[in-house]
C-alpha cells in the first residue's frame, strides 16, 4: 500500500478540513500537485482536495466547523477553506458534459473515477485519503515512477477539451519527464495534430505556461520537441530553440538559477512581449537583454551600464547565441563595473555649459572615463 507522508498531511489544520467533510459522510481526497510532488520527494506548496460534497455543502460544513470558507470559484465547484491560516482549495467531483477547447460545461458527480477522467495527465489524477493512503484510479503511479507524461485515456480527446494542454504536456515533461525515455509518442502526435487550436487560447494563458516551462531546471529537450512539432512556431513565430540548450549548459556550469526571461531571449521570434502578454517589467527586461547582446561591451562596462544581474545575463546570452567565451573572472569584473561611480556631475560643468551642450559634454566625458577602464579622475576629466 502506497502512502504519501509529510507534515502537510498530518497537520491539524488540514485534518480539521477533512473531518468537516468526512464526519458528515462525504468522500474527500488530496489530489493533484500535492500528491504528485510528495510521491517524488518534491516540495508541496498548495493543498487541493476533491470531494463528493457540493460547493454549498462544503461552505456549510466548513462554517459549522468554525473554518473560514471563501467561494473563490463556486460556479466551477471550488471553495477555498482556510484552516490555521492555510488555504485548502476544495473542488467537487465533476465530469465534463461539453467542451469547446477552452471552457467546459461540467456536471457534479459522486464518483472519484469521473473526476479523474476529466483531468489531463495520469500523474495528476493520483489521489490520497486523509491518512495519506494513495488511491490511483487510472494507474498514474507507474507513469510517475517512470517519469512518463501521458494523457488520460485518449490524448486527442483530452487536447480538444482544452488546447492549453498542448503546452502543459511540454511543461510537465520539462519538470517531471525522463529525457532518456523520450516523450510519449501518442501524446506528441496528438499535440502536433492539434496545433491550430493554440490560436484559440488567450495570450495570458499561453504566456503563463511558457514562463512555467522555461523555469524548469532544463527545458531544452521539451522546447526542442515543441519546435519539431511546430508548436513553438505557433506560440512565437520566427523563434529557434537551438541556443537554449547551450544557455542551460552554461547556467549549470556557472551555478546560475533558471530565469524564464533570460531563456526566452535565446528563442528570438517576433513580438515576444505581446505574444506572451508579458508584464511591463518583464517586457522591459527582455528588451534590455536583447538590445545588449552582441554589442561587444566588456563585462565591467556591462556591469556599470546594466547592473550585476542584467550584465551577467547578457554575458551568458553572448555565450549561448554568439559562441563567445565567458571572460575570466566575469562576475568579479561585472561587480567592479557595477560599483564604479562616474566622478563628474552636471554641476561641475555649469554655468559654462547648459542645456543640450551640457548633456552632450557630460556624455562625452563619461565615454572617456569608461574607455579608461574607470580610471580617469574628476580632475583629469575636467582638465
Amino acid at each position: 500500500m502506497t502512502r504519501v507522508v509529510g507534515d502537510w498531511v498530518s497537520a491539524e489544520a488540514t485534518q480539521a478540513v477533512f473531518r468537516a467533510l468526512t464526519d458528515a459522510d462525504h468522500k474527500a481526497y488530496f489530489v493533484g500537485g500535492c500528491v504528485r510532488n510528495a510521491l517524488i520527494g518534491a516540495s508541496v506548496s498548495d493543498i487541493d482536495i476533491s470531494t463528493d460534497a457540493r460547493p454549498d455543502r462544503v461552505m456549510e460544513l466548513a462554517e459549522s466547523a468554525g473554518l473560514k470558507a471563501v467561494p473563490t470559484g463556486i460556479d466551477h465547484g471550488t471553495v477555498t477553506v482556510v484552516s490555521g491560516g492555510i488555504p485548502h482549495e476544495i473542488t467537487t467531483f465533476r465530469r465534463d458534459i461539453e467542451t469547446d477547447g477552452r471552457r467546459a460545461v461540467v456536471a457534479y458527480s459522486d464518483a472519484v473515477i469521473d473526476d479523474a477522467r476529466r483531468r489531463d495527465f495520469t500523474i495528476n489524477a493520483i489521489y490520497a485519503s486523509a491518512d495519506g493512503t494513495v488511491v490511483d484510479p487510472l494507474e498514474g503511479l507507474p507513469d510517475l515512477e517512470a517519469r512518463r507524461i501521458r494523457f488520460i485515456e485518449d490524448a486527442d480527446r483530452r487536447i480538444k477539451e482544452d488546447y492549453l494542454r498542448i503546452l502543459r504536456f511540454f511543461r510537465f515533461y520539462a519538470w517531471y519527464g525522463d529525457p532518456a525515455g523520450g516523450m510519449d509518442a501518442e501524446g506528441l502526435a496528438a499535440c502536433a495534430a492539434n496545433i491550430s487550436g493554440i490560436a484559440s487560447l488567450s495570450k495570458e494563458r499561453i504566456g503563463a505556461e511558457m514562463k512555467k516551462l522555461l523555469s524548469a531546471p532544463d527545458p531544452a529537450p521539451a522546447v526542442a520537441a515543441m519546435q519539431h512539432t511546430g508548436v513553438i512556431q505557433c506560440v512565437l513565430p520566427g523563434s529557434d530553440a537551438k541556443a537554449l540548450s547551450v544557455l542551460v549548459h552554461v547556467e549549470q556550469e556557472t551555478k546560475t538559477a533558471p530565469d524564464p526571461i533570460r531563456r526566452l531571449a535565446t528563442l528570438g521570434g517576433n513580438g515576444q512581449g505581446a505574444a506572451l502578454r508579458l508584464s511591463r517589467d518583464e517586457a522591459r527586461k527582455l528588451d534590455l537583454l536583447v538590445k545588449n547582446v552582441g554589442q561587444g561591451s566588456a563585462a565591467a562596462v556591462l556591469g556599470y551600464k546594466l547592473g550585476e544581474k542584467a550584465a551577467f545575463d547578457v554575458c551568458l546570452l553572448n555565450f549561448a547565441l554568439l559562441e563567445t567565451v565567458l571572460p575570466p573572472k566575469v562576475r568579479l569584473e561585472i561587480q567592479r563595473g557595477a560599483k564604479a561611480v562616474f566622478p563628474v556631475k552636471a554641476a561641475d560643468l555649469m554655468p559654462d555649459l547648459i542645456g543640450e551642450a551640457l548633456g552632450a559634454h557630460l556624455k562625452h566625458l563619461e565615454s572617456e572615463w569608461i574607455a579608461s577602464d574607470f580610471k580617469l579622475t574628476k580632475k583629469a576629466l575636467l582638465s
